[in-house]
């Protein structure tokens, strides 16, 4: 554990990236950034604000920004947005520079956890069919992580003993 890169956590909305984040950085003692917070704290309102007042091209470019500031930090555990990974460029810093960790969890649990949330634009008044459609699409390039966490079976703290597991031997 002697690695000054962030540990970055993605994958689908709702699959835990802040609150296992959340647990990750503080059996570690190193700082938790959001960026879901801090893109909503930088423009001054919710995500589902941001994307109804100024639509999702504003929004992408918006956490583009911000994420590519974030990854700038040494030493942090950091949630990225569930669409964050599909950024070329911040795809790319992550791979080169940082511990990668895709919390991976089977359709049927991630559509229980965010059918109709009105805290998620892009699933709020989905139908099934294109919420899966959405997973499909980002499975292939939330692949591309540096470990997949496979966390159907597992608690929150199963799978946060098991990413410190694979940081400290990294």
């Amino acid at each position: 554990m002697n690695s000054n890169k962030n540990i970055v956590f993605l994958g689908m909305m709702g699959s835990g990236k802040s609150s296992i984040g959340n647990l990750v950085s503080k059996k570690l003692g190193i700082p938790f950034i959001d960026i879901d917070y801090l893109i909503e704290e930088h423009a001054g309102m919710s995500i589902s604000k941001i994307f109804k007042n100024n639509g999702e091209s504003y929004f992408r470019n918006l956490e583009e920004k911000i994420t590519l500031k974030t990854l700038k930090n040494k030493k942090s555990v950091i949630a990225l947005g569930g669409g964050g990974f599909i950024n070329d460029k911040i795809r790319e810093d992550v791979l080169s520079n940082h511990f990668s960790f895709w919390l991976d969890l089977d359709e049927s649990i991630l559509l229980k956890r965010i059918k109709d949330s009105k805290k998620r634009p892009l699933a709020f008044k989905s139908t099934d069919t294109e919420i899966k459609a959405i997973i499909k699409k980002r499975i292939k390039i939330y692949s591309k992580a540096q470990f997949k966490i496979n966390c159907n079976k597992l608690t929150k703290t199963e799978i946060q003993k098991k990413i410190i597991e694979i940081y400290e031997l990294s």
